[in-house]
């Protein structure tokens, strides 16, 4: 027997490779097939199923591009009615992988077909569990992604989940280890552990959501307590995970389309696509093509494509580094941002030669900041999130967090000058690139974010005020 976790940084999902005797499983799939079956001949082992914990909101699973290439079935658990072909279990029901048995344990909550795995050995030793979204590593998942689908309240999802994991998961033996879908970094969860492997006895000692003595409505209580609004591509990714989808093959082919210079702006034109240039932020502030939208390819890429374009649907053109067009359009179909109609041929570097028309940012770094910016007279817009700020921040600095850029930039006055930072400079770029894509240029971006700041002697502070907090719905 031999278990894999393929761990996706840039998504913070684990995904599960299991083999047994000529025979292999896979759990929770990426969306690009070929790396798995390369994987499948190298070994010499056959396919036998595709296991689904439940319907994924934060990507596209490749259950159905690997089960249309390998004839695997898919598996769900009770409940999930999915619009292709599937095995739909039943709770308790055992699927055999050469010498070892896939036990299927419905643990509802945080949707109402999530299911966790129990790996049994051949010895008929409980193993491990793949928890999917219903157990993480220090935390839970979050029980507000379903409410619609399950017609019920987040109140109600969590304490369906409450007895999912008391009465499935706690009871199993404390050296049974729980391999998680996502780690530290994923929305579907608000506290989970950079650990991505644990176990059973551990989580019961560690994780606030397995305490002994844990009343019910103490767990509803905290398990829905401070959590941030989901992003808006996750019913769209759900959709393709439950309706299917166009196949990788297709989407990775389209966007491999080079454009000539020549023809760019007529494309983008008649295709309405948005400009997505996904060079590291230094490079961007120096020369970009007008009108783009800069996330590097060196961060959470696709996190941050689903987070601030929002529609899945959207046509888009990408502008690279050279050579990696490929892997940009791979992360891209991992979000469901499926429709590309290709990329700039030969990247910025054709365009600048071309005598094209470029745009800039205006960047600084810390130092000159330093010598600018006058406290309590000076704006500064900290984009981090709320509690990096509450951790610390500049003196006098408002809060307007880049999640909620959609929001909070209607009320950005066009006439006043102000400064824009993050944390290092990643996520500062991508809203300078969407603030002049819309109109603003009155600010002044800070390369290096606040860790550049922090070591000047500006004021800093860890005293939240209120009034320059932006509050939104």
């Amino acid at each position: 027997m031999q278990i894999e976790q393929i761990y996706t940084g840039c998504l913070a999902q684990g995904a599960y490779y299991i083999t047994s005797n000529g025979e292999a499983a896979i759990i929770d799939p990426l969306r690009e097939t070929q790396p798995y079956l390369d994987r499948l001949e190298r070994d010499k082992v056959t396919l036998k199923y595709v296991f689904e914990t439940h319907f994924h909101a934060d990507f596209v699973s490749g259950h159905v591009d690997l089960s249309e290439k390998t004839g695997a079935p898919i598996v769900y658990g009770p409940n999930a009615n999915p619009e292709f072909d599937a095995i739909i279990a039943t709770d308790g029901q055992e699927f055999k992988i050469g010498d070892i048995t896939i036990k299927v344990l419905h643990t509802p909550g945080h949707t109402m077909e999530s299911s966790t795995y129990l790996l049994i050995d051949k010895n008929g030793k409980e193993h491990a569990i793949f928890s999917g979204d219903t157990l993480f590593i220090g935390d839970v998942g979050r029980p507000d992604l379903a409410q619609k689908a399950a017609s019920m309240t987040q109140e109600q999802l969590a304490g369906i989940l409450f007895h999912s994991l008391r009465d499935k998961i706690m009871t199993l033996p404390d050296d049974v280890i729980v391999y998680p879908a996502h780690g530290a970094g994923s929305a579907c969860g608000k506290n989970m552990s950079k650990e991505t492997i644990s176990t059973i006895g551990n989580q019961k000692e560690t994780n606030y959501a397995l305490r002994a003595n844990m009343t019910e409505a103490e767990f509803i209580k905290e398990v829905t307590d401070g959590l941030l609004p989901p992003p808006a591509y996750f019913g769209m990714n759900v959709a393709m995970n439950k309706q299917g989808y166009e196949s990788f093959d297709t989407v990775l082919n389209n966007g491999m389309q080079a454009i000539k210079v020549t023809d760019f702006e007529s494309v983008v034109e008649n295709s309405g696509a948005l400009i997505l240039d996904s060079r590291n932020d230094q490079n961007f502030s120096e020369g970009y093509i007008p009108q783009s939208i800069n996330i590097g390819i060196d961060g959470s890429f696709a996190l941050w494509v689903g987070e601030l374009i929002i529609d899945v649907k959207q046509p888009i053109i990408l502008v690279t580094e050279p050579g990696r067009e490929e892997e940009t359009v791979t992360r891209l179909s991992r979000v469901g941002f499926d429709n590309i109609v290709g990329h700039l041929e030969g990247g910025f570097e054709a365009w600048k030669k071309a005598a094209k028309e470029i745009d800039t940012v205006h960047r600084i770094n810390a130092t000159t900041f330093e010598k600018e910016v006058e406290i309590g007279k000076s704006k500064v817009i900290d984009i981090r999130k709320e509690s990096e700020y509450k951790a610390e921040h500049l003196e006098d600095a408002y809060l307007r967090p880049l999640a909620n850029i959609n929001d909070w930039i209607e009320t950005v006055d066009t006439k006043e000058h102000f400064y824009l930072h993050c944390g290092g400079g990643y996520r500062s770029m991508i809203a300078a690139s969407i603030l002049q894509a819309r109109g603003f240029r009155n600010f002044t971006e800070i390369a290096g974010g606040f860790a550049a700041i922090a070591k000047t002697d500006l004021p800093k502070t860890d005293f939240v005020c209120q009034s320059k907090v932006l509050k939104t719905e």
